[in-house]
Formats: C-alpha cells, sequence, structure tokens
C-alpha cells in the first residue's frame, strides 16, 4: 500500500509544468518588461488582464479601435500602442498586454493586420483591407482614449497627490516616532473624511 502511494505521489510530482493546457499563446515582441507576454484571458484571447491595465477595464471595442487608429498613422510594435494610448489619454487609460497583444493577433487574423519582424521586434501594420476599413469606419471608431466628460488633467493630477502622500506616510512609518506615527495617523484620518464630505457636497449640489 506504501509503494502504491509512493508511486502516485511521484507521477504527480513528474507532470512537467509546460504539460498544462495554455491554449493559443501571442508574442509580440517590445522594449518594454512585458515584451514577450502571451495572454489566454477572453474570447480571441481579449479580455481585461490586471483588470484591463492602468484606468479599469475598458470594452473591447475600445483596444480594437485604438490599435486601428494608431496603426493607421504608422506601424507600431505592441507596446508603442500601449505607450501612445496612455499619452493620448493623459495617462488616464493605459491598456495591458493582456488586451492589446491578443487584440493585434485577432485583427491578424481577421486580414486587417499584418506583422512583420523589423530590428528584433515583431511590428504591426495596416493591410489595404485595414486601412479600407479604418476610412470607412473612423467615424464610428472615433476617439478611443478619451472618456466624455471626465477630466483628464485632474485625474492625473490626483493619482500624483496619492503617489506623493504614498510616500510621505512611507516616511513617516520607516523613521517616525511613535507620537510622530500618531499624529499622522490622525492626518490620514481628517483626509479620509474630508475626501468623503467632497463627494457629498458635489452629490448634494447636483440634487
Amino acid at each position: 500500500m506504501r509503494t502504491h502511494d509512493h508511486h502516485q505521489h511521484g507521477h504527480a510530482h513528474q507532470r512537467p509544468h509546460d504539460e498544462r493546457p495554455e491554449g493559443r499563446r501571442f508574442r509580440f515582441e517590445g522594449p518594454g518588461p512585458d515584451a514577450g507576454f502571451g495572454s489566454r484571458r477572453g474570447p480571441h484571447g481579449y479580455g481585461p488582464g490586471r483588470r484591463g491595465g492602468r484606468g479599469g477595464p475598458r470594452a473591447r471595442g475600445d483596444v480594437r479601435a485604438a490599435v486601428l487608429l494608431l496603426l493607421a498613422e504608422q506601424p507600431r510594435h505592441g507596446y508603442e500602442l500601449i505607450q501612445e494610448i496612455g499619452e493620448r489619454s493623459s495617462g488616464a487609460w493605459t491598456p495591458s498586454p493582456g488586451s492589446v497583444y491578443p487584440t493585434l493577433q485577432a485583427l491578424e487574423d481577421e486580414g486587417l493586420v499584418a506583422i512583420e519582424r523589423v530590428e528584433g521586434r515583431r511590428v504591426a501594420s495596416l493591410t489595404e483591407q485595414g486601412a479600407a476599413y479604418v476610412e470607412e469606419q473612423r467615424g464610428a471608431l472615433g476617439e478611443p482614449w478619451t472618456t466624455p466628460g471626465r477630466d483628464h488633467t485632474a485625474a492625473l493630477a490626483l493619482r500624483r497627490q496619492i503617489r506623493a502622500l504614498m510616500e510621505a506616510v512611507g516616511q513617516v512609518a520607516k523613521v517616525g516616532t511613535p507620537a510622530q506615527n500618531a499624529a499622522a495617523s490622525d492626518v490620514l484620518d481628517r483626509a479620509r473624511r474630508d475626501l468623503y464630505r467632497v463627494l457629498a457636497d458635489d452629490a448634494a449640489s447636483g440634487e
């Protein structure tokens, strides 16, 4: 009986890591840390991937439209697309590799995008069919990196303030005395209540 248990246990450890069902993988090399990223999320490899990147999840159509419009300007590799979308949205939306790279693969499958290796990187460009599609659908594609009614500049400034605040809190927690830590805790508590008050006041003014 012990021998049988040992045999089963050995098989459990002998299964190689790469035998796990991975599904289809997508690889688009870029200069950033996500070069060569593969993803299996969602249909056709779409999906949020890290909750859609910075700025929260977006509809898959937003990513598709953004990629098509940017490739209509010039060929780009995946990481360049991610950076450009982030810049055009003033940092409010930076899609994840898990949404951009599979979108490129899906567009290639549709015949709208061609992928070729340039100086060691896989660069995407529109095919003739893809260019014609963008020209016909430009109005429907819109400007996917914008969010109606949202001030991207203000949102970006708020995120910078949050990072600065977290750095200050970290410094106090690291080198502060017990009294300083307690004082910092009181400051944060007041700030938290003030922030909720900002939302409450805005909601009240809109009634």
